[in-house]
């Protein structure tokens, strides 16, 4: 299959080959992100103006949009300049005025001259006792009547492109669509009672009632499964072709697994232990592990994936662990280094800091498989690191790490098996669209010993008694976090919020106690920072978000976050995970700035009520949508534009199954429905997919 079907051709012609679109409209209507007729197609209306016709405005209760036919009366010019321009119309019961400012007199003679019968539409309104319709959206000569729908679909806009236009591109590329042969599996399209495409476009483009807009309107949710198809379609032959690639066969034998679990002072919860024997089995089988593991703050990541590094080791291979940041790579160096203790494997770092002889050293038992376990940042990717046996590689926070990291991580080891660890819980159907092609591990119990931590919140006025209760908590030895918001506009404002706050918390609680970590510090200055705080030297930690990913000071058992209401949820669900790691009762302050908005309240209280992650992150995305969730710029999700994520996760789990069912059954695609979803990858702008076919 070289290149696009030839029945789709019309709908990626230039813009202006659609009547009433020249060449400015064409490049306006690029700023809506509408490249080809295509495009208008899935620029569904977002509202329905109801212009069915009636004979008098007499009885209806304005303010309200309404059609009526009407003789043109008397016109009447402003009488002194910016005034209004005022026709008087009669219809066949009432009399009103049609009202334009800054009109000019000769065009509106001719536009409604005195005596003929136009159609007006617009929004009437009572001003002064007097009926009356300002700008009228429509004003037509009777025989004109049909330009203005009964129902008229509304469009968004972008500067210089009116409805008008808008509506009329809509139409003329409706009249290409072409018959496309089916892709739905017929059972699941007769059970949700959805119409073929051609009609579906038809009626999504023409509602007639606000339930037409709804998305689960049967022409707009068959229109949103065919985009979670496409989608779900690609990422299943992504997946295909990862399983293709031979994997490397590597059997757990459980001895040394046996002396870690023994070393224990309690047992894996079974959330642990369902994900170690996932994982195990993927390693055994003879396609490539591509897993996600998808563990809560908390529920005890570091000891399932150190679990699955040795397999690799008992199977005679080796295991890689890749962090975004050197500290990232320190800490889990510090996790594992007590379980590689009790299991007697050898374990090593390789970061960006390791030059000339020790560097050479390192890549030398590298390559000899005398280093058993590496953890690393990305220097683990360059050319001169080579394993004997690669067998898994983990990459920790997936979404720094594109789908392209995983492969050339892969590549390292042919074959080797790959395991993405995020400690960001993923609503399902945000987990479905941007880990499709993987299988997932959920760890959402808790292991014994982990406290809960207490969340309080409280207002800035009560700053003081917070400094007060920080100190008291110092003197008892303990230490405390304290986040400083990211403001956005400029990262010189960050830096003086978090310096100020530095420095009134050094003046109250002195010299040497107080350290500062933000984003604009040299990294050396950051480590040093953040390492006197590990290790106790100071006692409390102003930082801004930067610490959010991973850091792990159990003695911390404080964490204050101040103007908590401007942060999202997960990222305040994060910062929490930062304490509780310890002995020690925990707390976490969250303090906002009166007056809360709607929205900042519900967050608060949603974090004052429940520790669980996977809540947490439902209302999340309830609240602030798919896109914002996780910055949809580097989430690597997709970008819909009929299906809404938060409302038919359903459709996306339904789509997942589809797409997996179809390659199963079809595995080239070249059966009936086979071809139809090829065409509907085309039409989806899907290239990537159709190049995985290709090459296949």
């Amino acid at each position: 299959m070289t290149g696009r079907p030839e029945q789709l051709f019309p709908l990626f012609a230039g813009l202006e080959t659609l009547e009433g679109v020249g060449p400015k409209t064409a490049q306006l209507m690029g700023q809506l992100a509408i490249e080809a007729p295509r495009d208008l197609l899935f620029s569904l209306p977002y509202a329905v103006v109801d212009r069915r016709r009636r004979s008098t405005i007499k009885g209806a209760q304005p303010p309200l949009t309404l059609t009526v036919e009407v003789t043109i009366g008397a016109h009447r010019p402003p009488r002194n300049k910016g005034g209004a321009y005022r026709i008087h119309v009669e219809d066949e019961q009432a009399d009103f005025q049609l009202v334009f400012f800054h009109a000019r007199g000769d065009y509106l003679k001719r536009l409604a001259p005195t005596g003929s019968r136009r159609l007006v539409s617009g929004k009437l309104e009572i001003f002064d006792g007097l009926a009356q319709m300002v700008h009228p959206d429509h004003v037509v000569p009777l025989e004109e009547a049909a330009d203005i729908p009964e129902f008229e679909p509304v469009y968004r806009l972008t500067q210089g492109v009116t409805q008008k236009t808008m509506y009329k591109a809509v139409r003329a590329t409706l009249m290409r669509v072409p018959e496309l042969a089916e892709w739905i599996d017929p059972a699941q399209k007769a059970a949700s009672k959805w119409p073929d495409w051609a009609e579906a476009m038809a009626r999504a483009h023409a509602p007639e009632a606000l339930d037409d807009l709804s998305s689960s309107a049967p022409a707009r949710e068959r229109l949103a499964y065919d985009e979670l198809m496409a989608h779900q379609l690609t990422l299943a032959l992504a997946r295909r072709r990862e399983r293709r690639a031979r994997g490397i066969v590597s059997r757990a034998t459980g001895r040394l697994q046996a002396r870690v679990l023994a070393g224990l002072p309690y047992k894996p919860t079974n959330a642990q232990a369902r994900a170690i024997e996932e994982i195990a089995a993927d390693m055994a089988s003879e396609t490539r592990m591509n897993r996600l593991l998808q563990g809560d703050v908390g529920a005890g990541k570091t000891l399932v994936a150190f679990l699955a590094l040795l397999v690799a080791v008992e199977a005679g291979g080796q295991g890689v662990m890749m962090a975004p940041t050197e500290i990232l790579a320190r800490q889990h160096l510090e996790g594992l280094r007590p379980m590689a203790e009790e299991a007697g494997v050898v374990l090593e770092i390789l970061t960006g800091r390791d030059k000339g002889a020790e560097r050479r050293a390192k890549l030398a038992a590298l390559a000899e498989g005398k280093i058993q376990i590496l953890v690393g940042t990305h220097a683990v990717f360059q050319q001169d690191v080579a394993f004997r046996d690669l067998r898994l590689a983990i990459v920790d926070e997936q979404h720094r790490f594109g789908v392209r990291q995983r492969m050339e991580l892969g590549a390292k080891g042919q074959g080797a098996d790959v395991l993405v660890m995020t400690a960001t819980p993923i609503p399902r159907s945000l987990a479905l669209a941007q880990y499709g092609d993987m299988d997932v591990s959920v760890l959402d119990e808790k292991p014994p010993g982990r406290k809960p931590v207490k969340t309080a919140v409280v207002s800035t006025e009560r700053m003081d008694e917070v400094v007060g209760h920080l100190r008291r908590a110092i003197d008892e030895g303990r230490q405390c976090y304290w986040v400083c918001p990211l403001v956005e506009e400029s990262e010189v404002m960050d830096l003086t919020a978090a310096e100020e706050r530095f420095k009134r918390l050094r003046a109250v609680l002195g010299e040497g106690v107080v350290g500062l970590v933000h984003g604009q510090m040299p990294p050396a200055e950051k480590d040093a920072a953040m390492a006197a705080f590990q290790s106790g030297q100071t006692k409390v930690l102003v930082a801004t978000t930067v610490i959010e990913v991973g850091v792990n000071v159990p003695n911390a058992s404080i964490m204050v976050i101040e103007r908590a209401e401007i942060f999202g949820l997960a990222q305040l669900h994060q910062l929490r995970g930062r304490v509780g790691r310890g002995s020690a009762e925990s707390t976490c302050l969250l303090m906002y700035q009166s007056p809360l908005s709607e929205g900042g309240r519900r967050r608060l209280d949603v974090l004052r009520q429940t520790e669980d992650g996977f809540v947490i992150a439902e209302t999340d995305l309830q609240m602030r949508g798919a896109g914002d969730m996780i910055g949809t710029a580097q989430s690597g999700l997709p970008r819909f534009r009929i299906a809404d994520l938060e409302r038919q996760a359903g459709l996306m789990a339904v789509a997942q199954s589809d797409a997996r069912t179809l390659l199963e059954t079809d595995p080239e695609l070249d059966g009936e429905r086979g071809r139809a979803a090829r065409v509907l990858l085309w039409l989806m702008r899907q290239d990537e997919a159709i190049r995985l076919i290709s090459v296949g």
